[in-house]
């Protein structure tokens, strides 16, 4: 499904280069819109390999596992709920890059901390990893969406 033009066109949109933010990420240019039809067509893939594809160094695998994630957590109970949070919480160092975490903060973070301890919230808007401010700040739309702005 890659695609060579799209590949190269995000190695420069995402900062892929030495010292940018996205550098020595890997690309093989699949658009949203056909991994978004992946994610649901993969809808209940077992764990293991949505670990695997969420801790690889191809960008839009880890932006799939993401959105299998995400549609996991919605469809979960609590208890698979805060599994998936655990797992999500777990791999924020394969999570970088902005449009990984904009697709993803809210609806996990964000609703599994909504109702609960915001610590771990706190303590993500403190790293010292661009990326985990990031989730933090993200994670907040879902609580602006149900009205809550404390």
């Amino acid at each position: 499904m890659g695609n060579g033009e799209i590949a190269e066109h995000s190695h420069r949109f995402f900062k892929t280069g030495k010292g940018q933010y996205g550098e020595g990420d890997k690309f093989i240019g699949i658009r949203v819109p056909a991994m978004r039809k992946l994610a649901r067509q993969y809808r209940g893939l077992s764990t293991d390999i949505v670990i695997g594809l969420l801790r690889s160094p191809v960008h839009e695998e880890r932006l799939l596992a993401l959105f299998i994630l995400v549609d996991a957590f919605k469809r979960a109970s609590l208890t698979e709920r805060e599994l998936i949070y655990k797992m999500y919480i777990d791999n924020t160092q394969f999570i970088n890059n902005w449009d990984l975490v904009d697709t993803s903060a809210e609806h996990i973070v964000g609703a599994y901390l909504r109702t609960g301890d915001k610590t771990p919230l706190y303590n993500l808007a403190l790293s010292d990893t661009l990326w985990e401010r990031r989730i933090a700040i993200m994670a907040t739309f879902h609580f602006i969406k149900h009205h809550e702005f404390d």
